[in-house]
């Protein structure tokens, strides 16, 4: 288990010192800014949002903590080529795996289990209370900017 543990943590490490889609895409056609006031992180997510909602460009920019920006820049590659259905039930599953004690893998129903496997590297995150809205954030401000909202909250 310290072995899986090390390995997370360096899957974390890694895409925070060199995060994946850290830009400003040309042409966007939804934007949402997301703040973290407790710990200072703050995030943009850009969109691109094509025929039958589905996400054909995503990206970020902004300033955080390791853990916030590795759960952007993992966000951003696992909701690439989604719909906006499919990246509101991943952050539904994300959220509950980050909050949710009693919270258990369930890769027999519809959410993507590739994506899933994935995002268990933040699985961790939920032992330390106070970092759980740095991992969420992105993913907050991910659903603000597919309902048009401009703001986000991890609240």
């Amino acid at each position: 288990m310290d072995d899986l543990r090390e390995l997370y943590q360096e899957v974390i490490l890694d895409h925070g010192k060199h995060p994946r889609n850290k830009r400003h895409p040309e042409h966007v056609t939804h934007a949402a800014h997301g703040n973290n006031p407790l710990c200072g992180d703050k995030v943009t997510i850009y969109l691109v949002i094509g025929e039958r909602d589905r996400i054909e460009d995503v990206a970020f920019e902004g300033r955080g903590c390791a853990i916030s920006t590795a759960s952007a820049s993992l966000m951003t590659e696992i909701v690439k080529g989604k719909t906006e259905a499919e990246a509101r039930a991943l952050f539904e599953r994300f959220h509950a795996m980050c909050t949710d004690d009693s919270y258990v893998s369930a890769g027999d129903d519809e959410i993507d289990p590739e994506s899933m496997d994935r995002l268990q590297v933040m699985a961790g995150i939920r032992q330390f209370p106070m970092r759980v809205k740095c991992a969420t954030l992105p993913w907050h401000t991910l659903t603000a900017a597919m309902a048009g909202k401009e703001k986000a909250s991890t609240e």
